[in-house]
């Protein structure tokens, strides 16, 4: 039988102004009780630069018209934006155990599993978080651990205009790289990325799901 400990719901929500969506993950992680079962939320952002709690702001070299919003994950400045795939875990960690360190790795391997199918190899980085193939980030990561909760999560960059990283240090690191995978020859929508992504977030983070990933996707 499936434990509560494994137990976890796929939800696609679109595109969704980042502000609004970040305050919706607020008020789940503080309204979640013992029994409240794990959920892994799918979509895509407005173009924004956000800012994580000990964000240098110089990292910020010309944001123009993309908004610039500071929030409470960890990390330095990043850009999300159409064709990006956000992916966030909301999930009770201290009920799975898993520390910070072992989620992190396990969002990151399965990134590094999906693009491994079509012949890409990818890794992560134990001094700069995140999934890079040949030097250029393809995914980057910032979370909070609230009340023994995950919220905010990956980006992964699915089939992006990259131009507005040149806006900004990415993750505080200057003339960084950055790649889709539009770039690296895989052709498909943020669904088909989302729904592929799903095993092989099933198999590094030991879920099992409630729903149907691919059922549950409109």
């Amino acid at each position: 039988m499936t434990t509560l400990k494994r137990e976890c719901r796929f939800r696609w929500v679109g595109r969704q102004s980042y502000e609004p969506l970040w305050r919706a993950m607020q008020g789940f992680t503080a309204g979640r009780i013992e029994q409240t079962v794990d959920e892994l939320w799918f979509c895509e952002h407005p173009p924004v630069f956000t800012l994580g709690l000990a964000a240098d702001r110089s990292h910020v070299l010309a944001p123009g018209d993309i908004p610039l919003v500071g929030i409470d994950r960890g990390g330095q400045v990043t850009y999300h934006g159409p064709g990006q795939l956000m992916i966030y875990p909301l999930l009770n960690v201290r009920r799975r155990k898993l520390g910070v360190r072992a989620l992190v790795m396990g969002l990151e391997q399965a990134v590094v599993n999906y693009v491994a199918q079509s012949e890409v190899i990818a890794a992560g980085r134990r001094d700069a978080p995140g999934v890079y193939v040949d030097g250029a980030k393809l995914a980057s990561i910032g979370l909070r651990i609230r009340r023994g909760c995950s919220y905010h999560g990956m980006a992964l960059n699915v089939d992006m205009d990259t131009a507005p990283f040149n806006r900004i240090n990415p993750c505080g690191m200057e003339n960084l790289p950055i790649t889709t995978l539009t770039e690296l020859g895989l052709s498909q929508s943020l669904k088909e990325a989302a729904v592929g992504l799903c095993d092989h977030l099933a198999d590094t983070l030991d879920l099992e799901y409630v729903n149907r990933p691919d059922a549950a996707i409109r």
